[in-house]
């Protein structure tokens, strides 16, 4: 499931990160009229998509520990938002991307640190049953 969730996730960093560089979507440097980006915010999306399904599709076990890490990152990010203001690490950002970032960076560290695996996860990778007769069959 941690894996899925990195493609999903990866996935719509790469879409959110090219819609910042199309006009219409973006117009007076906000993304859908409401997130403030700039060219360096945009790459960073970008850059996080390229990671994480990269992550996802060669090295699936690793996914957690993307999240992990990534969680981290992007709560530091967040909180430098809410004390600092408009401009984090040369990006331009508003209060509504300070709120976006604390909870995607409360999705990823639930992710990389508190989700289970599904009871159908565990299930499926569980080993098969034993050859050996049971206790109470006669041979």
């Amino acid at each position: 499931m941690v894996q899925k969730l990195a493609w999903i996730f990866g996935i719509v960093m790469l879409v959110v990160g090219m819609l910042g560089f199309v006009p219409g979507i973006t117009s007076n440097g906000m993304l859908l009229g409401i997130f403030e980006v700039d060219a360096m915010h945009n790459i960073v999306h970008i850059l996080t998509g390229i990671v994480a399904v990269a992550i996802a599709a060669v090295a699936g076990a690793h996914a957690r520990l993307f999240f992990k890490v990534f969680g981290v990152v992007y709560g530091l990010v967040a909180v430098l938002g809410l004390t600092m203001g408009g401009n984090v690490l040369g990006m331009q950002m508003n209060m509504l991307d300070h709120l976006l970032h604390v909870a995607i960076a409360a999705f990823a560290l639930y992710v990389g640190f508190a989700m289970k695996e599904s009871p159908m996860m565990s299930m499926s990778s569980a080993p098969a049953p034993s050859s050996m007769p049971s206790s109470g069959s006669t041979m």
